[in-house]
């Protein structure tokens, strides 16, 4: 793992200097395209059975890509969401980020048994600030055995409003050297959520392999295009059913 990390670190003062070109952007989806783009949102720590069934419902109707709802109520989803194109995405660690890799292992493996389909972790966003770069990418990896044991995708979030621009380099980095499918922007419950250059950052540092997902503040199909023109190829959002029918008014 010490030759990983001395060579993200190195890459990591390049990218600082000098990004490599970012891949041309998407083509925007047009009309009800849009809906296979976005994760279907409900994470309020407030949110009821019935909150989730109607948002369950909905994803059927829209064909949305997902549904992501916290752990207790993945079996709810899965229910519902049986013999459908929708999956079942859920958040670990959320939305701290703070516990142990073991609990996040944990987690992931009660949160497949029940049916979920994509995990979406929050990192050690402390342990990243503290330089602690090998226990961020054990906390990665933990989550990522976890979930690919089940055929289960991991989109790691960065909380990126709480990053600099370095440390959003080094996150991302890690992010593609421990086997993510994706890095995500935001968990909606902090300071900001996406923004155009996050993702465009974030684009250009994992290149095109890898999944961008843009979440928090994205209300509109403006701001649904703006992100998946800068590179991102999933949308969290609670607006989406908002956003698909402006798509084809």
């Amino acid at each position: 793992m010490m030759d990983t990390l001395a060579e993200i670190l190195r890459l990591a003062g390049e990218y600082e200097q000098q990004l490599p070109n970012a891949p041309g952007p998407a083509a925007v989806p047009t009309g009800s395209e849009i809906a296979r783009w976005i994760d279907h949102t409900l994470l309020k720590p407030e949110a009821t059975a019935m909150q989730v069934k109607t948002l369950c419902d909905e994803a059927r109707q829209f064909g949305f890509a997902s549904v992501c709802i916290n752990p207790s109520y993945v079996p709810l989803a899965a229910g519902l969401l049986s013999n459908s194109n929708v999956q079942v995405c859920t958040v670990i660690g959320f939305p701290l980020g703070a516990t142990l890799p073991a609990q996040k292992s944990l987690e992931t493996m009660a949160c497949l048994s029940e049916g979920a389909e994509e995990i979406d972790m929050v990192l050690n966003i402390g342990a990243l600030k503290g330089q602690a770069y090998g226990l961020v990418m054990n906390d990665i990896l933990a989550v990522c055995q976890a979930a690919h044991n089940q055929r289960a995708l991991v989109k790691v979030i960065l909380e990126t409003c709480l990053l600099t621009r370095q440390e959003k380099i080094i996150a991302c980095l890690i992010c593609k050297a421990a086997g993510a499918e994706f890095v995500k922007t935001s968990t909606g419950f902090n300071a900001a959520g996406a923004t155009v250059e996050d993702v465009e950052l974030m684009r250009s540092v994992i290149g095109p392999e890898m999944g961008v997902k843009a979440a928090g503040g994205i209300r509109n199909l403006a701001a649904a295009h703006a992100m998946i023109q800068a590179g991102a190829t999933r949308l969290g959002t609670s607006a989406g059913v908002q956003i698909c029918k402006e798509a084809v008014s």
